[in-house]
Formats: C-alpha cells, sequence, structure tokens
C-alpha cells in the first residue's frame, strides 16, 4: 500500500500535552527549515481541538511559515509549506 505523504517529515503529537506540543512544533519547524525541506506535516489528532488549536496558534505566529492547511483526507492533521 503506498501512503500518500510517505516522504514528508512528520511529527505525530499524540498523547502530548499542550505547552509540550509547542515546544515539539517549534523544534520540529526549525530543524525542517535548516534542512531546507518546503512541506512538513503535524499530526495532532482529532480529539478535543486543544493540540489543533496550540499548534495552528504557533504556525500563525512563525516566521518560518509560508501557509498551513487540514489534510482533506484527514483532519487530524496540518500540512505546512515552510518559507524557504
Amino acid at each position: 500500500m503506498m501512503t500518500l505523504y510517505s516522504n514528508i517529515p512528520t511529527l505525530d503529537l499524540h498523547g502530548e500535552s499542550k505547552d509540550i506540543a509547542v515546544i515539539l512544533t517549534k523544534d520540529f519547524i526549525n530543524d525542517n527549515y535548516m534542512l531546507k525541506y518546503k512541506n512538513i506535516i503535524i499530526i495532532h489528532g482529532i480529539g478535543t481541538g486543544t493540540l489543533k488549536r496550540a499548534v495552528h496558534e504557533e504556525l500563525k505566529n512563525n516566521k518560518y511559515i509560508k501557509s498551513y492547511k487540514l489534510d482533506n483526507f484527514n483532519p487530524g492533521q496540518t500540512i505546512i509549506e515552510l518559507d524557504l
């Protein structure tokens, strides 16, 4: 079975607290920006939406983010384009 996003760096935040998720998100963005990856994925899950809101708030204020959107096929993850 082929995965739609098999070659895109992915961060899975399942089970993390909101504060830890924000720290991991910042580090993941910074690392991938330095590695010059144009697209990345953050899996925040659906649940209560707490992690999604925290991640999206960080994405909105991060200078390395060109754009981001919820995945049409999986609303538990966000697809991000870095501003290289």
